[in-house]
């Protein structure tokens, strides 16, 4: 349903809003001479405004939806918003900064002052847009506190932040799904941590909206590996929270049954629906990439096409290590009869995988026509499977606000090491300092029956190693 038109200002100036797509889309600005349609199929008027000094930008989704029963992710930016003409913006001005004499010379300089600094305020906000994520709901996730579905509290979906207009508008339409997007967040987090706990960089998280902080602005191989997982991460857990029932939309997998499958075994059984959660997690994860609208060639399309390429390389990689799991029946254990259904494999195996994808990920540019190519030509290109990156990582040894790198001063190392959990490695040859801490283990456990573990606690005086 439409917003209503809105009559403004003097000599016929209008704008008219529009919703997008019937979705909730934010409206726009129409501009001259425009005889398009917009995305929800209507011709738009003509508009009386002039040149454009200042075009701000939103968008719509489209209403086709896919097998899925989800719009198929094609998004429209609109970037075709007009000001009116230079007399009216003035008015306007006037009537924000009472006292200006904007006929006077000292008028127009300050409206053009005005007109920078929204520009600049616009800018500023995109970029602080930009700086959050949708893994902040693994972060700290409303949609797990009860409070949120009380009758009359705020809508959940405007009470998560990090997401883009296309993954709120998937909000709106399967709010149930959240709280396993959340999941996914998390588990892909926690993944990363543990994949990246003898590096330089470990993966920390510095708050809750951007969660990585500034070093996921770098196109390096932290980020791609960071991309890969996370929307690993949302796969698994939506494809199991299908086979567990707590999805209105789907249930368990419907996958056909492998042909190497021995006859006598049956395929059955409530398998993990692995086809549903990679389908829903691509257009969640891929919708903030694939509604950022930036010039061919620039470096801001090029990280576009570097992070759709590490998303899918996650979802594959889950997607492909799911395997038959089987249980036997049959008198007495004799496994006279076997139902075998599909699994999603352990997530450390997914992580793992992802790590020596990470050790061989190909560093790429942005050629001629737009593509993503291998800056070395002989090796061989890499696959949907792979990872990809297209800058340099930063240093992780020092503290550097620009990068978002947190140096490794005040981490721990293994003096014993020559790997990267070496402190020689580690602390990047400024050295550390030693001293001592009491740990206390469990010890001297024994069963008794029945049934129940007993053990003693131990305390240990053991050396720790600190980078300087």
């Amino acid at each position: 349903m439409h917003a209503p038109r809105v009559s403004a200002g003097e000599g016929g100036a209008w704008r008219e809003r529009l919703s997008c797509a019937g979705l909730g889309g934010r409206g726009f600005l129409v501009p001259p001479d425009s005889t398009k349609e917009d995305p929800t199929g209507e011709a738009l008027p003509k508009s009386p405004w002039s040149s454009p000094p200042l075009c701000l930008r939103c968008t719509g989704v489209s209403t086709r939806r896919s097998k899925l029963g989800v719009p198929v992710g094609h998004f429209f930016p609109v970037e075709r918003c007009r000001l009116p003409p230079v007399g009216r913006v003035e008015k306007f001005i006037g009537i924000l900064s009472p006292g200006v004499a904007l006929g006077t010379a000292g008028g127009a300089m300050s409206s053009k002052f005005f007109l920078m600094a929204l520009a600049i305020f616009f800018s500023f906000a995109h970029v602080l847009i930009e700086a959050n994520s949708w893994w902040s709901l693994g972060m700290n996730n409303p949609v797990q506190m009860s409070e949120v579905y009380i009758i009359g509290a705020q809508p959940l979906c405007s009470q998560l932040a990090g997401l883009s207009q296309g993954q709120k508008k998937l909000c709106h339409l399967y709010q149930d799904h959240m709280q396993y997007i959340g999941e996914g967040a998390k588990t892909g987090i926690k993944e990363c941590q543990y994949q990246f706990r003898h590096r330089r960089w470990n993966c920390s998280t510095v708050d809750n909206t951007s969660v990585f902080g500034r070093v996921m602005q770098i196109g390096s191989r932290e980020t791609a590996f960071t991309y890969a997982v996370s929307a690993a991460g949302v796969v698994n857990a939506m494809s199991r929270a299908c086979r567990e029932g707590e999805l209105s939309t789907c249930g368990c997998s419907r996958a056909a049954r492998p042909k190497d499958l021995p006859r006598d075994w049956l395929w059955g059984g409530c398998g993990d629906n692995i086809d549903y959660g990679y389908r829903f997690a691509k257009e969640f994860v891929d919708a903030r990439e694939r509604e950022r609208i930036h010039a061919k060639g620039s470096y801001e399309s090029a990280r576009i096409l570097m992070n759709l390429h590490n998303n899918e390389a996650g979802r594959r990689t889950v997607y492909n290590l799911a395997d038959v799991a089987c249980k036997c029946h049959g008198v007495s254990g004799s496994c006279s009869l076997k139902t075998c259904w599909l699994q999603l494999a352990d997530f450390r195996k997914v992580g793992d995988a992802l790590k020596e994808k990470y050790d061989s990920a190909a560093a790429m540019r942005l050629n001629s026509r737009g593509k993503l190519v291998q800056v070395n030509s002989r090796f061989n290109s890499p696959t949907t499977q792979d990872l990809v990156y297209i800058d340099p990582s930063p240093d992780y040894c020092v503290r550097n606000e620009s990068t978002g790198s947190l140096g490794t001063q005040g981490r721990l190392c293994n003096k014993t090491s020559e790997g990267m959990d070496g402190c020689e490695l580690m602390c990047c040859g400024r050295g550390y300092d030693q001293f001592k801490t009491v740990q206390t283990e469990r010890c001297h456990c024994k069963f008794h029956w029945c049934c129940y573990v007993k053990c003693k606690k131990c305390t240990e005086i053991v050396d720790q190693f600190v980078c300087k």
